[in-house]
């Protein structure tokens, strides 16, 4: 990048993801309020919290570009938040269990002379869990800061691919198809909660940014 990058996000998975995609940046969470209009549409809220957060950097802003997500899990017209104790996040994901919910990572990008918005959508289909399964990944991957109470990376069977065909040519563009294993966690191991039957769309963006479209909108800036 031509300008100095900040990553507002402190989001462990979105700064890896931007640094294995070759990005250079600094990382400085926003302070404010992640919370919306009640009446706001479901799909129009990722994008919103997105655009919230880099306002926040609007009036202090110098040369910098920086980047915003938001992701969102939407189990029919509700949104799962990060569960707060793990009560909620055995409840969130039992109501998961059996189901398909969509995940949406809206991501803005800002600096004094523009701003774009955007938004990605993947479909996640669940099998049935027992509670006993729940309650294992619960006490031991403790995703108290992941929306719907689950990160795809350890959710996943072993030998499968996940990623879109979109994906698969971004990484094959930067020449990091190796990304896709790094990512996976001990499920991969035959270790973990296998919960994730079938995903329509991006597996970045279930992990919390569509790393490819974020790129493809920066190499243009």
């Amino acid at each position: 990048m031509k300008k100095p990058l900040i990553l507002a996000s402190s989001s462990p998975r979105r700064q890896y993801l931007m640094k294995e995609a070759g990005f250079t940046f600094t990382v400085e969470k926003p302070d404010v309020e992640e919370d919306f209009p009640a009446n706001m549409p479901v799909d129009q809220v990722a994008r919103y919290l997105a655009a919230k957060k880099a306002e926040y950097f609007r009036l202090k802003m110098q040369d910098e570009i920086v980047v915003t997500a938001d992701t969102v899990v939407i189990l029919g017209n509700r949104i799962l938040n990060k569960p707060q104790d793990r009560d909620e996040a055995i409840t969130m994901l039992s109501a998961l269990s059996g189901n398909t919910h969509r995940v949406m990572t809206g991501v803005c990008i800002l600096s004094k002379e523009k701003e774009e918005t955007f938004d990605d959508t993947t479909e996640v289909t669940f099998k049935k869990l027992s509670l006993p399964e729940i309650e294992f990944y619960v006490d031991t991957y403790k995703p108290y800061d992941k929306a719907g109470a689950y990160g795809a990376q350890d959710c996943l069977p072993a030998g499968v691919n996940p990623c879109s065909q979109d994906e698969l040519r971004f990484l094959e563009e930067i020449h990091r198809l190796d990304l896709i294993d790094k990512t996976f966690t001990s499920t991969q191991a035959g270790v973990g909660m296998v919960a994730i039957d079938r995903i329509a769309g991006s597996y970045f963006n279930v992990m919390g940014l569509p790393i490819h479209k974020v790129h493809q909108h920066l190499i243009n800036w």
